[in-house]
């Protein structure tokens, strides 16, 4: 089974958490910042990228948790 990327999504009112290439959501929270701290544990504990879309499902943000044997340097942080 291969790792799937976990994105962050808008989901009506709400925000979601969806592995990549799934139909359904994983969870469903009411604001994105929970929605981003869900995907964050599930994509760390998988070992795979965050991605993070905003309200029109446009990418905004990307984390990777996976191994990278040459990372880019990290400019947000």
């Amino acid at each position: 089974m291969s790792k799937k990327s976990q994105h962050v999504v808008p989901v009506g009112s709400g925000w979601g958490v969806r592995g990549e290439g799934n139909k359904r959501l994983t969870v469903v929270t009411p604001t994105k910042a929970e929605a981003e701290k869900i995907g964050r544990e599930i994509a760390q504990n998988q070992r795979t990228e965050l991605v993070i879309h905003d309200r029109h499902g446009k990418i905004q943000d990307k984390d990777s948790f996976g191994p990278d044997p040459c990372p880019p340097r990290d400019k947000k942080h």
